[in-house]
């Protein structure tokens, strides 16, 4: 049946990485007697590869893998459904939730491309201009909104001026992406793996602005930098192009008119939930409450004030504007990452690579960055940080390491998305619409040789940075 759906070439690539997939699992089933494995601990460890796998080599049927693997985990009683549900992580889910329906109101209301417009209103523009504007934007609207959404609002901003201007908008359209990656990391809500890190380490908002965002910024210059030495010649062409055709008239074009009162109640109603993230902990700290709790609960708070105001309108939020599919799979992989954890496999896992950086925090928290930078850039960065926050856990269990390798995961979670253009899924999104919009398709070796050196300079001042901040903690 499925032969009539697919042609020849594609159904013999689909075998091959099937096999490909057994292989590799039957691999792991007769390595784990070796390094210490029991039988249970096997089971967790190929299920939750399997996920992984199923996710890296049939992108479209991820979610039946992750059913798949729940499933043998349960069946198997390598986890009970206690700890099955303790571990997939219902309080991340339900911040995303609170927070997709809030920029689901956003969206509704005009607010990003207000925002867009307003903030290209620039006197002498300049292609320098333009690309500077255009990066730090990105960065700093991913830190207040998921990825996605702002790499969305950006696309749209950077074809209008292009093509205006008539010129090429790739270089602008991976400058956006790249920067949205890093921007993602600064606060605690640029990125899913942001909340799912704060929530497991008990990290809070005042961390994430203390330790993540200066380093956001330093990586966010030092990317500025080289995108303005990389892209000099299209930089030069568009000079010429905005000489020719001037600014006045695109910025006439671009500027929209003032919000409208629905659009104000919306903006004070975002402002207010940032308000209350941003003060969270010294809200918990008053009123005695759980660690994160307040944080958790205030996307949720304001989605019931969405849902009430727009009461008509209130299944669509939920309906359209939250990302089930997604939220299945994370649900699911979460579970199965805790797995790992609930049979001790991580504890073996982490006893290994802790030998292997010689008991050295220093040595262990670049294997941490490195590992996911690297891993994340072939996989899903959430997949990546759902693996290794288990392993982290039992480093710190173990005594090996400090907390640095939470900043660790971060980093190398959302700055390693940036090696490929499969690496985040901001990058797929984006480059999705460039496909579907202007017909041109980037090719995996030209965003290497954009992606991987910037990459590289990145995680190594995040290495760098890190290496200071143990410095002045002790």
């Amino acid at each position: 049946m499925m032969k009539s759906f697919m042609g020849n070439g594609e159904m013999q690539k689909m075998t091959v990485k099937f096999i490909a997939m057994v292989i590799i699992i039957s691999g792991l089933a007769f390595a784990a007697g070796p390094i210490g494995l029991n039988m249970q601990q096997t089971v967790a460890v190929c299920a939750f590869m399997s996920c992984i796998l199923g996710t890296l080599f049939f992108w479209e049927f991820r979610l039946s893998f992750a059913f798949a693997g729940a499933s043998a985990l349960l069946l198997t009683r390598s986890i009970d459904m206690k700890h099955f549900i303790d571990s997939a992580s219902f309080d991340v889910i339900l911040f995303l939730v609170g927070m997709m329906i809030v920029i689901g109101l956003l969206k509704e209301t005009g607010f990003f491309a207000w925002i867009v417009m307003l903030i290209l209103q620039i006197r002498g523009l300049t292609a320098r201009k333009f690309l500077i504007v255009v990066c730090v934007f990105s960065a700093l609207l991913a830190c207040a909104i998921d990825e996605v959404t702002s790499i969305i609002f950006m696309v749209a901003a950077i074809f209008e001026i292009c093509d205006y201007f008539e010129v090429d908008p790739v270089p602008y359209l991976i400058s956006s992406i790249i920067t949205t990656n890093i921007g993602s990391a600064g606060t605690v809500l640029g990125n899913p793996i942001g909340i799912l890190i704060a929530a497991k380490a008990g990290l809070t908002f005042e961390d994430f602005f203390l330790n993540a965002f200066p380093i956001m910024i330093a990586a966010l210059l030092a990317t500025i930098f080289m995108f303005l030495i990389m892209y000099r010649k299209h930089l030069k062409k568009l000079d010429e192009h905005i000489k020719e055709f001037g600014d006045n008239e695109i910025l006439r074009r671009l500027i929209s008119v003032p919000p409208d009162k629905q659009l104000r109640k919306a903006l004070l109603l975002f402002a207010i939930t940032l308000v209350f993230i941003a003060l969270h902990h010294r809200l918990e700290q008053v009123f005695g409450l759980d660690p994160n709790s307040v944080l958790l609960i205030v996307p949720l708070v304001s989605a019931s004030i969405v849902m009430t105001w727009k009461w008509k309108r209130a299944r669509s939020y939920v309906e359209k504007d939250v990302e089930w599919w997604t939220l299945l799979f994370f649900i699911f992989l979460f579970a199965q990452a805790g797995a790992l954890k609930y049979t001790g496999a991580t504890d073996i896992f982490a006893k290994h690579i802790a030998a292997w950086a010689g008991g050295n925090s220093h040595n262990l928290t670049g294997i941490i960055l490195w590992l996911s930078a690297f891993g994340s850039s072939t996989l899903d960065n959430v997949v990546v940080v759902a693996a290794s926050i288990p392993i982290v856990q039992s480093f710190l269990s173990i005594g090996a390491g400090n907390k640095l390798l939470w900043w660790a995961l971060l980093f190398g979670g959302c700055f390693g998305g940036n090696i490929t253009l499969i690496g985040s899924t901001a990058n797929i999104v984006a480059l999705g619409i460039l496909e579907k919009e202007k017909r041109t398709r980037i090719s995996f070796a030209y965003w290497l040789k954009i992606g991987l050196p910037i990459g590289v300079v990145t995680i190594s001042i995040v290495w760098l940075s890190l290496f200071l901040l143990s410095y002045l903690q002790r």
